[in-house]
């Protein structure tokens, strides 16, 4: 368990990022994005490029990125496709059991993600850890999103917390730079397999870790 100098946990509210880091979702978009773009413009990119902007500014933005003129129908293709695969969806390994120790020691966790609120309802659905929770703020939710801090402060906010109080762990380089923006400990994870861990290195995280259990180290 991380400890500061007086003996109390370092981090008081632990923020997570939803997709590649609690819930194991990379194969599902890349299989919606493939889906998307096979469908819509009858291409089919490399995987890199059809993921690089994933967990970023939502996915209007990595639509915009295939192709900026046919976002709207590549959105409504890709969730027809993407939300009944939530059915099957399962956590992250390890995971569960390092958010119920990180209750048990009295953090405060929160969920901020690019996904929309109703999609992290499908998801908890099939993985029951939304009780664990106090706050969810979904892509819907703010005007800017990652990398810019936004989401990462509403959370905060609804907290009622300082942003040095809070760690936000996340997989993607957008993470990074907006739990940085924010002001928070920034806590790199490389099991989500959607972004390779040298990208993750070049963001320089506070912490970059491949197991769930290491978090325990370094929160």
């Amino acid at each position: 368990m991380g400890v500061d100098t007086i003996g109390g946990v370092r981090f008081p509210v632990v923020l997570f990022d939803l997709d590649g880091t609690v819930v194991d979702s990379g194969a599902i978009i890349l299989a919606s994005m493939r889906h998307a773009a096979r469908e819509v413009l009858g291409i089919e990119p490399p995987d890199e490029e059809l993921m690089a902007t994933v967990g970023g500014p939502g996915l209007e933005a990595q639509m915009r990125a295939l192709a900026p003129d046919r976002v709207e129908e590549l959105v409504t293709v890709y969730r027809a496709h993407n939300e009944p695969l939530h059915d099957a969806l399962v956590c992250c390994e390890g995971i569960d059991d390092v958010l119920v120790q990180l209750k048990d020691e009295g953090r405060r966790l929160g969920i901020v993600t690019a996904k929309r609120r109703v999609t992290v309802e499908l998801a908890f659905a099939s993985v029951p850890l939304g009780h664990l929770f106090e706050v969810v703020v979904g892509g819907d939710e703010t005007q800017r999103h990652k990398p810019h801090p936004e989401p990462l402060l509403l959370a905060a906010k609804r907290m009622g917390v300082d942003p040095d109080e809070c760690a936000y762990v996340g997989d993607s380089p957008f993470d990074v730079r907006s739990a940085k923006a924010a002001g928070m400990h920034a806590v790199a994870v490389t099991w989500g397999g959607i972004h390779d861990r040298e990208k993750l290195e070049r963001e320089e995280p506070d912490a970059i870790v491949d197991t769930a259990e290491e978090l325990l180290n370094v929160l």
